[in-house]
């Protein structure tokens, strides 16, 4: 059975069968009790690098609406992704944890606990999916009586169809559930609503009536339309600029000669991301919500490394990763840093900058801190106090993530210092990023003392699973 029939006819059972504490006590200007919560919404992009925007030094495509975020809003110049790719940081992101406690860490998991390979017609791997007792911020917001929305891209189900966004708190989903390939591109045919596959007659028989992108942005400005009588959390996860590399056409790019049609492309999807970013803001400015609106902007993890059909690298043409090491699946600062904007006019200053590091686990916290809901166990903290104030530090914290491909690796943050453990058992690289944000020089022999707190932490953070389990001693 083909992936898309088993989503389908997986989704057709479940209709017929149902016919580390965090939080803040700072106050950013909380509205008196009995007004308005704020509402908020969290907007991702899909493999955009840390310099794919022009406001964090993208110098070849414009993005207007991204900048107008960072003009409204705060820019942290140090922010992290959950993962460097795309299953394990959208996990950190909708549950608090990061991948030394999370359920997800990975896009596969060990099937049935077994030590395997992921070489072709290996059988031992499979795509994990969040379990019941897994919790999103979503869930925790809804308990909060806030109305919850996702459009866009879950890829936390596993094929799972006891997984998907409406058994994790969200009232509303528009999109699709597993990896691009079983959704049949930007152009899908067909697509999940809440729970069942329809079809989208624009797309049927080949047809490119229906752009994703673009039908993200409906859904998301329908849910703001409906739900701006009362606080809403919407989650709107777009695609792009995830391959394949297809757009409506080259939009502001079909003149440049010199660029390749992948090139034309890649920018293309990046406007019109943009674009329906800032039909989301007009949206917001013409319901009067402007100012009890939080707009979180962010992407999953670095660029795509992979060379186009010219065999050259998308993301080497425009310096998607802002000149730092490493592309998605990398545990260098360009695999998993990412542009993060905060906008909240009246709250937020505008134009400010935070050099604060900042990481996905850290939503779930402010979003409850935001909504006045209690307090919950995550690995992250508020950031409520730095929206406040810019300038604000904070003292450093233990910043943790891990990922199994192609084999067990792990990355640490502590204030200027950054370590990385390349395989199990292995040597630390250390790396000082206040004056080496490349990565170029491995400094771990000038520093045992911090190689050391690095390596106990990293030990004291790692929490073997079911799916990810460690090896049995002596094997590595």
């Amino acid at each position: 059975m083909i992936r898309r029939e088993f989503i389908a006819s997986a989704l057709a059972a479940i209709a017929a069968a149902s016919a580390s504490t965090s939080g803040s006590a700072f106050t950013l200007n909380a509205p008196p009790p009995g007004t308005r919560r704020p509402n908020i919404i969290f907007i991702l992009a899909d493999d955009m690098g840390y310099g794919d925007t022009a406001v964090y030094g993208q110098r070849r495509i414009a993005t207007p609406n991204i900048d107008r975020l960072a003009r409204e809003g705060m820019r942290f110049t140090q922010a992290y992704a959950g993962a460097p790719v795309c299953g394990p940081s959208r996990c950190a992101l909708m549950t608090g944890l990061h991948t030394g406690h999370a359920r997800i860490r990975d896009n596969t998991a060990l099937a049935g606990g077994k030590l395997g390979t992921k070489g072709k017609g290996k059988q031992l791997w499979r795509r994990p999916n969040l379990l019941p007792e897994d919790k999103t911020v979503a869930q925790y917001l809804r308990d909060a009586g806030y109305r919850t929305g996702l459009m866009g891209k879950w890829h936390l189900d596993g094929f799972d169809p006891q997984a998907t966004p409406i058994q994790f708190g969200f009232d509303e989903f528009k999109g699709w559930l597993t990896p691009l390939e079983s959704t049949q591109g930007y152009w899908p045919a067909q697509r999940v609503h809440g729970e069942k596959l329809v079809d989208i007659p624009e797309n049927a028989n080949g047809k490119r009536g229906r752009y994703d992108t673009a039908m993200i942005t409906g859904d998301a400005i329908d849910f703001i339309e409906r739900h701006k009588a009362a606080p809403f959390f919407l989650y709107a996860a777009y695609n792009s600029p995830h391959s394949p590399f297809t757009a409506p056409d080259f939009g502001p790019y079909a003149d440049r000669a010199d660029w390749s049609n992948d090139e034309k492309t890649y920018a293309a999807m990046i406007h019109y991301l943009d674009l329906g970013i800032g039909q989301l803001l007009d949206k917001l400015a013409a319901s009067s919500l402007d100012k009890d609106t939080v707009v979180f902007f962010a992407s999953d993890n670095g660029p795509r490394s992979e060379p186009t059909t010219q065999q050259t690298r998308i993301a080497d043409f425009f310096d998607s990763n802002g000149g730092l090491t490493g592309y998605k699946r990398d545990m260098y600062e360009g695999g998993i840093r990412t542009p993060w904007i905060v906008r909240w006019p009246g709250k937020v200053a505008a134009g400010a900058v935070s050099d604060v590091p900042v990481y996905f686990p850290d939503f779930l916290p402010t979003a409850l801190d935001l909504a006045g809901a209690p307090r919950e166990k995550s690995d992250g903290v508020s950031l409520r106090p730095f929206l406040a104030d810019a300038q604000r530090q904070g003292e450093d914290r233990f910043l943790y993530w891990e990922f199994y491909e192609p084999e067990f690796r792990q990355v640490a943050r502590w204030g200027k210092w950054k370590a990385l453990r390349m395989k199990r058992g292995g040597p630390l690289e250390l790396y000082d990023l206040s004056r080496d944000p490349k990565e170029s020089t491995n400094v771990a022999g000038q520093h045992p003392d911090i190689v050391k707190r690095m390596a106990d932490g990293m030990a004291r953070e790692h929490v073997a699973s079911t799916e990810y389990p460690d090896p049995p001693p002596g094997k590595g």
